[in-house]
């Protein structure tokens, strides 16, 4: 299910979106990724960028830029990494471990955060921050019936 939530989500996005994922290890945030990836027409194998800091899909109808910023903890850090390249770039910016480079991230973002209840079970929590963002998760919920 974390998986075809991503897909239906990252069917929606467009340029300049910034979905921010938190939740321990486990939790789902490379598998709803996958999924956001699916939903953007990415055939490449999606894989969480842990110890390169970032991926890059560009085979879809967007560019997707995946980021781990689990090891980014400071803003300054953030900065030296190019972490606004990113997220000014030409296509959609997911960041696992968002929570460590709050401060850097725009105003508009979807916040998801995912929780581990059990082998196959999560909880999702979405909180939209802007006008884009409260428009996308209206339109994941009108499309999976929440």
């Amino acid at each position: 299910m974390t998986r075809a939530l991503g897909k239906q989500l990252g069917a929606r996005l467009a340029r300049g979106d910034v979905i921010a994922l938190q939740g321990d290890l486990g939790a789902g945030k490379t598998n709803f990724t996958q999924g956001l990836a699916q939903g953007l027409d990415i055939h490449d194998d999606v894989a969480s960028p842990t110890f390169i800091l970032a991926n890059e899909y560009r085979d879809g109808r967007l560019p997707l830029y995946h980021i781990d910023a689990y090891r980014l903890a400071e803003t300054a850090h953030a900065d030296d990494f190019g972490l606004d390249d990113y997220l000014n770039g030409d296509g959609v910016t997911v960041l696992e471990w968002a929570e460590r480079v709050r401060a850097a991230l725009p105003r508009d973002v979807l916040w998801i955060a995912f929780e581990y209840r059990g082998e196959n079970e999560r909880a999702l929590t979405f909180t939209a921050h802007g006008a884009r963002s409260r428009a996308l998760l209206d339109a994941l919920q009108n499309a999976v019936g929440a």
